[in-house]
Parts: structure tokens; C-alpha cells; sequence
């Protein structure tokens, strides 16, 4: 930590729900407000033992020393997540079948934060009634999206939304992205897998945070999947971001006789 600067105060809430029609929860969450970390991890449900795959992601980041310097932090974050890579693949050769998972993961240090991720879990950033897409998909559509070939509207109904170009588990070694920034008071980040966005695109996220607190937007954003066929799990994270709490103190006076 930057000597002088006093941390900023965070409070993390996640959920998560089966949804409709899947039959078990792949999804994983993960989040610490005292190391400063949190993560959605989507286990691959194509894929044998999805859950099993999200669940060792999110054990290696729970796993995170207690870090105070920011890049240190994050390198530790990525370490933990090629670790999961590294476990998730080895596995999958030993078994014969292949497994994979998401990952998105947020390191807040010293007034900064960090976003990286790998597959096509999200991060998001509520800044000022606006919301504005951190991550970037690994996923086929996307690169159609980058290449000019797709409008970001046709790509929410596009048939390959879904296939993944990136993800944990599936190679010997995963390539992370990150992106990192100033954070500020009254931020709010939210973390999500592809039964969120894939159902509710940005503009009714934003809408929803803008009428809630942050407790009753996720519940919300839960509730509007389910109503219209939750067709995946449906997992968010949201980590809000405020001025810490000072205490004053009034001035001290020495006890009589002292």
C-alpha cells in the first residue's frame, strides 16, 4: 500500500441461481472483501464436470495471501488462475474428458483496480448512472464484432454466441487479459456469467442498478432471467466501492495525579 493512503472500503454480495432448465449449477463465485478479491467462475456445461472445473478456479483464488501492494496482488491473482489452468488440464488428461471453466476475476489495491479474465464471464463497471463493459468475450462472436462482420445487436442472437475462443483448462497454458484503472468512491462493479448478459443486455443491466441499491438490482437481475426462461445459471457478483468510515477522536487529556 502506498504509505499515507488510506484504503478504500468495499462490500461484496454474490448470487447465484440454477436457472430453468439446466439440471445442476456449474457456475462458481468467490469474493473477499479483506483480501480484496472477487471472481465468477462458469463451468463449461459442454464439457464433462463443468462444476468441478468452476470449483477448482475459484479454490486457487481462495487460496490468495493477503497482499497489500497492488501489482502484487494481481500477479498473484494471475498465478492463481494458471494454476487452476495447469489443475483443471492435468485432470482432464488423466480422466480422458475434457473439462473447462470461465473466469473473471477484480483486484481492488491502492485506489486501483484490476480485471482479468479469461472466456466470456464479464466485468462490468457502474460509474456515474453509466455502465461501461471492462472485459472483453472470448468467444467467436466477438471476433466477428472486432472484424466488422457482426453488429453488437445481431451478436445477441447470433447461433455461436456461446462458443468459446479462450477459456481455462482446455490448454496447457491459458492466456489472461487484464485491464487496470483508477477506482473511486461510489464505484460499483459486477461481475456475471453468460446466463446474466446472455438474457438481460447492457442497457437493462444499467437500468436495474439505477433503480436499486445493489442488493435488490442482483435479485432483481435474477428475477427478470427466470421470467424470461433463465435458459442457463444465471451468477453476479456486485462490489461496491465507498470512502472508509474515520472515526474522530476527541482530545486526550492526562488522568488527574498523572
Amino acid at each position: 500500500m502506498i504509505r499515507g493512503m488510506i484504503p478504500l472500503r468495499t462490500e461484496g454480495l454474490g448470487l447465484t441461481d440454477t436457472g430453468l432448465v439446466r439440471e445442476a449449477n456449474e457456475d462458481r463465485y468467490w469474493g473477499s472483501d479483506a483480501v480484496g478479491v472477487w471472481a465468477v467462475a462458469d463451468g463449461m456445461g459442454g464439457l464433462a464436470r463443468g462444476d468441478r472445473a468452476a470449483t477448482i478456479v475459484t479454490a486457487a483464488l481462495a487460496a490468495l495471501p493477503d497482499v497489500a501492494d497492488f501489482d502484487a496482488a494481481t500477479a498473484a491473482t494471475a498465478d492463481a488462475i494458471r494454476q487452476a489452468n495447469s489443475e483443471i488440464h492435468a485432470l482432464s488428461a488423466a480422466r480422458g474428458e475434457q473439462m473447462g471453466s470461465t473466469v473473471v476475476a477484480l483486484v481492488i489495491r491502492d485506489r486501483r483496480f484490476a480485471v482479468l479474465w479469461s472466456g466470456d464471464s464479464r466485468a462490468y463497471l457502474f460509474r456515474g448512472q453509466a455502465l461501461h463493459r471492462v472485459s472483453r468475450d472470448h468467444s467467436e462472436v466477438q471476433q466477428l464484432i472486432d472484424r466488422g462482420f457482426l453488429s453488437p445487436a445481431d451478436a445477441e442472437t447470433h447461433p455461436r454466441r456461446n462458443v468459446l475462443t479462450r477459456a481455462i483448462g482446455i490448454n496447457p497454458e491459458v492466456e489472461i487479459d487484464m485491464v487496470a484503472d483508477a477506482v473511486f468512491p461510489g464505484d460499483l462493479f459486477l461481475l456475471s456469467s453468460d446466463g446474466l448478459h446472455g438474457v438481460l443486455n447492457d442497457a437493462e443491466i444499467a437500468a436495474l442498478l439505477r433503480a436499486d441499491d445493489p442488493d435488490t438490482a442482483g435479485a432483481a437481475m435474477i428475477r427478470h432471467c427466470r421470467e424470461r426462461g433463465a435458459p442457463d445459471n444465471v451468477t453476479l457478483m456486485m462490489i461496491s466501492v465507498s470512502e472508509p468510515t474515520l472515526l474522530r477522536f476527541g482530545a486526550l487529556h492526562e488522568m488527574p495525579g498523572q
